[in-house]
């Protein structure tokens, strides 16, 4: 059987996930930073959480290169930051966002639910996809509510 892929992105539309922004440090240096609701923990000794990227994205380069990267985990009032990151130039990205460097070297964008700085552990083929995995170096979070994302729509939690 062949699985159309607008019927398969349907049926994962039904698995409400939530959003995060995947950072990382570029070759040059520069900040790259991309929207992601791909991300799961793997372990908890050692601490691994993964994301997948695809592999066409002008930031998957970085993600594959870098020592480290952050996952933030954005709340229901950060949907303007969930969709800078998803569609706004990559130069641009950061541009008036809140940002801090960890122990991974990776930025960090701040003020999320939660954030994670992560150091590099393996990138696994993942079809289209890179499946990226990373060992947790820090952590922080806070109360709130999440943003999530259901049937192609940002939603709340009632």
């Amino acid at each position: 059987m062949s699985i159309e892929k607008r019927a398969f992105r349907d049926a994962m539309g039904c698995f409400a996930t939530g959003i995060c922004v995947a950072s990382a440090s570029a070759a040059d240096g520069k900040p790259v930073g991309v929207t992601v609701n791909s991300f799961s923990s793997v372990s908890l000794d050692p601490p691994l959480v993964l994301f997948c990227i695809d592999r066409k994205a002008e930031s998957a380069p970085a993600f594959q290169q870098a020592a480290g990267f952050a996952l933030s985990i954005l709340a229901e009032d950060q949907k303007e930051i969930s969709a800078n990151f998803a569609v706004a130039p990559m130069a641009t990205r950061w541009d008036g966002m809140p940002m801090a460097i960890w122990e991974s070297g990776a930025p960090v964008l701040t003020g999320g639910l939660a954030t994670l700085d992560c150091a590099l552990h393996a990138v696994h083929d993942g079809g289209d996809h890179l499946i990226i995995v990373g060992r947790v170096l820090r952590l922080e979070s806070r109360a709130g509510s999440p943003l999530l994302y259901y049937r192609g729509a940002y939603t709340t939690l009632v």
